[in-house]
């Protein structure tokens, strides 16, 4: 994924990180959500480093990170410059024995997407189409659907919900 970075304390986040070679969470927002007690933040994010990065035409910084595992995140507080903080804790990927038929067609559509959005495709350095997990991950973050349905998929203990999900929507 491509952010570009320009509020202060994103700027020292972004600074701690690579310095301490290390990443930070990136977590959707729960619009019904207390912003003052953080419960706008919803629990399950992808941990995420820095791969790149560089100073954009206005001047900006841009970076490309890439998300390596998903943490729950607990105990969420504001430091006084606004950056949220907390304690997080490696989930479990979804157990799931899906099979490349069971994934079809939804991998041939997500290849017709990429074609299609050649930006979309570029943010995967190797795609994993014979992936099916990979696939349903992908879809996941293409979905039309609002961050607390995301959530509600996220936290399954397997992927049945939202692979029956996906072959219901995806022909």
């Amino acid at each position: 994924m491509s952010l570009r970075i320009f509020e202060p304390r994103y700027i020292r986040m972004v600074k701690e990180a690579c310095a301490q070679n290390s990443g930070f969470v990136l977590c959707m927002l729960n619009a019904q959500g207390d912003k003052e007690n953080n419960e706008h933040i919803y629990p399950i994010g992808t941990f995420a480093e820095v791969i790149d990065f560089d100073k954009l035409e206005d001047g900006l910084l841009g970076i490309k990170v890439a998300g390596l595992y998903g943490v729950e995140v607990k105990d969420i507080s504001t430091e006084p410059d606004g950056l949220r903080v907390g304690q997080c804790e490696k989930i479990q990927p979804w157990c799931c024995d899906i099979t490349s038929e069971q994934i079809a067609p939804m991998d041939e559509r997500l290849k017709e997407i990429f074609d299609r959005y050649a930006d979309l495709g570029a943010m995967y350095d190797k795609p994993s189409f014979d992936d099916p997990i990979w696939v349903i991950h992908r879809w996941l973050e293409l979905l039309p659907v609002d961050a607390k349905q995301k959530q509600h998929f996220l936290v399954q203990k397997d992927c049945k919900k939202l692979l029956n999900y996906l072959s219901a929507l995806v022909q």
